[in-house]
């Protein structure tokens, strides 16, 4: 389990942490994280498939924020796009967020405040090179998607420059763990969980040698809590870029494998081809060489975060049978 972190400085302690997405996997975890801390933590309902009402709601957002001089903790964990989103769709999410990163620096950050933004180490690290990969690889996008997680690194590097706010980005590696959003084309974990509830197949294409980084929502979720805690304590001259990760590269083959130990059956997988499987890399193994301090923690085993992904999903169906009957 991971050891409990306290927060030190009344700079932390006396903080409010906006959490932009808190509806979905990350965002959730996040203020569960912030609310066992004891910070405050806002949210706010955003319409994101409203690009007009979107900036509207998050303009609200930072006219509600706190005008005594207290700093403000933004953490930004929105984003529906995956690989294969149209290209026009990841644009528009660029948008919403240069959108709103200017309003946040006319508004004027009170001194220590904090930035995080979410990006995605699989999106930014897919053209690189060989791996494993650390922030000294340049990033390299291989897809629109991962294209435009790196646009939107620039964006927050651009507003951390020009306002001064410690800034932390998050490259992530592929995030699991219970509420994961099924309808999306991606979350290969919580994917094999339901198929080994529902006894409906599973199709996987690419090889089951590919190699990927698995980090349970929760651990990340301390991992951006500390980050957050630093940049408060410490601040950071320049933009922070920093792997957060397990460290443990995990075949297909091997997740397949974990399941059928604890489902005590095999899944059943079907092999096929998809439009997209260019964009997905053989290996994406990944170190973190930035603030290796936050990487010092008892991480979730695979296996006990598989397990709690399928528990969740057991209890959805059992509401969703409730509700219907």
């Amino acid at each position: 389990m991971r050891r409990p972190v306290v927060p030190r400085g009344a700079e932390v302690q006396g903080a409010p942490t906006w959490v932009i997405g808190a509806g979905g996997l990350l965002g959730k975890a996040l203020v569960r994280e912030l609310n066992r801390r004891l910070l405050t933590v806002l949210t706010r309902r955003v319409p994101w498939a409203d690009p007009g009402a979107a900036r509207a709601a998050l303009a609200a957002g930072i006219a509600a924020l706190p005008r005594d001089g207290r700093p403000w903790r933004i953490a930004w964990c929105a984003g529906a796009g995956v690989t294969g989103t149209p290209a026009s769709v990841l644009a528009q999410e660029e948008r919403t967020l240069r959108e709103f990163l200017s309003d946040l620096a006319d508004a004027g950050p009170p001194v220590g405040s904090g930035l995080f933004l979410a990006s995605s180490a699989g999106g930014v690290y897919a053209g690189a090179g060989q791996a494993p990969f650390t922030e000294l690889h340049v990033a390299s996008a291989i897809s629109a998607y991962g294209t435009a997680k790196l646009n939107a690194e620039q964006a927050a590097r651009e507003f951390a420059m020009s306002t001064g706010v410690a800034t932390l980005i998050g490259r992530i590696a592929n995030l699991y763990g219970p509420g994961q959003n099924l309808a999306k084309p991606q979350g290969l974990v919580s994917h094999i969980c339901r198929s080994q509830l529902s006894g409906q197949p599973i199709s996987v294409y690419v090889s089951l040698d590919t190699t990927r980084d698995y980090l349970y929502v929760d651990d990340c979720a301390a991992m951006i809590a500390d980050g957050l805690d630093r940049l408060a304590r410490d601040g950071a001259p320049a933009p922070v870029t920093k792997i957060l990760a397990s460290q443990q590269g995990v075949t297909i083959g091997t997740l397949l494998a974990e399941s059928r130990r604890l489902f005590k059956r095999a899944p059943r997988v079907v092999l096929g081809t998809s439009p997209f499987a260019r964009f997905q890399v053989r290996d994406l193994r990944l170190r973190s060489v930035i603030w290796p301090e936050l990487d010092r923690r008892a991480l979730t085993p695979l296996g006990a975060g598989i397990s709690a992904t399928a528990a969740d999903l057991r209890r959805s169906v059992q509401l969703g049978q409730r509700a219907s009957g």
